[in-house]
């Protein structure tokens, strides 16, 4: 699915193109997504200009005087840019359609499991955004924040950087990568990291999130950015997707396991 970073590559890559523009209509094919889109949602928005857009955690703010759009790209969702009048394929769902001769937005989800909700109040303390953790890439995540968090929690280091409340944006993919790289095994109980390698474990979810960012994000099936292009950190894995494969660092065989019903894949020799 869609993680952070395949987020803010979508961001990225639509929003100078959407800043400025009014929106002049919606086209919803399946209103049917994790929440229903309501009709209302078309006579909110028509008529507004884009002011300018933001993310939390996983989550698109589209912003106007009036109000946000959210929008969550959910397990298999993207967004990406279409020439007027381009017909719409089985899993196209959503157009939003701009004043001028300028391309429209199009939202695809074969899986259905995203949404596209309208708020006129602030968005940061809509029900799904106000409990989130700090932004993994800010100041406010940091190695005092997530030792103090950790204290005492008997619960695996993986599941426990994957909690959204811990810290937003964090998803399997970079959880995977981050361990491997601060050299923690993900089963290792969150309480019982030391400070120092909880220090290191910061230092390396900062570093793989900003290289995914890079790369334009991961596309291991459905995900392309705002430009319909894929992502190319697939190529950068480590340990993700490569179990019963060797460590690029010690050769060793790598090694599968569940938790939390996702697949968790680490070196059983650097990982300790």
């Amino acid at each position: 699915m869609p993680e952070l970073p395949e987020v803010e590559t979508t961001l990225r890559g639509i929003e100078s193109h959407l800043v400025g523009r009014t929106l002049a209509q919606v086209d919803i094919r399946q209103p049917q997504l994790r929440w229903l889109i309501t009709p209302e949602l078309t006579a909110d928005v028509v008529g507004q200009e884009v002011t300018h857009l933001s993310r939390r955690g996983k989550y698109i703010g589209i912003h106007t005087a009036k109000g946000t759009l959210i929008i969550h790209l959910g397990m298999s969702g993207s967004l990406y840019f279409v020439p007027v009048d381009t017909p719409p394929l089985f899993h196209d769902h959503v157009d939003f359609c701009f004043e001028g001769d300028g391309p429209w937005l199009r939202y695809t989800d074969p899986r259905r499991f995203g949404a596209i909700l309208w708020t006129t109040d602030d968005w940061h303390q809509h029900d799904l955004i106000k409990h989130l953790g700090p932004e993994p890439l800010s100041d406010l995540f940091n190695v005092e924040q997530l030792y103090a968090r950790a204290k005492g929690r008997k619960v695996p280091i993986k599941t426990f950087i994957m909690d959204s409340k811990v810290v937003v944006g964090v998803g399997n993919i970079y959880a995977n990568e981050a361990l491997f790289k601060a050299g923690i095994r993900p089963t290792r109980m969150a309480g019982n990291i030391s400070k120092a390698r909880m220090r290191r474990l910061v230092e390396c979810i900062k570093a793989v999130l900003a290289a995914a960012i890079k790369q334009g994000g991961t596309t291991l099936k459905d995900f392309v950015g705002g430009d319909g292009k894929p992502g190319y950190f697939k190529q950068e894995l480590t340990v993700y997707g490569r179990a019963d494969k060797p460590c690029t660092v010690c050769g060793s065989t790598l090694k599968e396991i569940r938790q939390a019903q996702r697949s968790t894949v680490y070196c059983v020799n650097c990982q300790t």
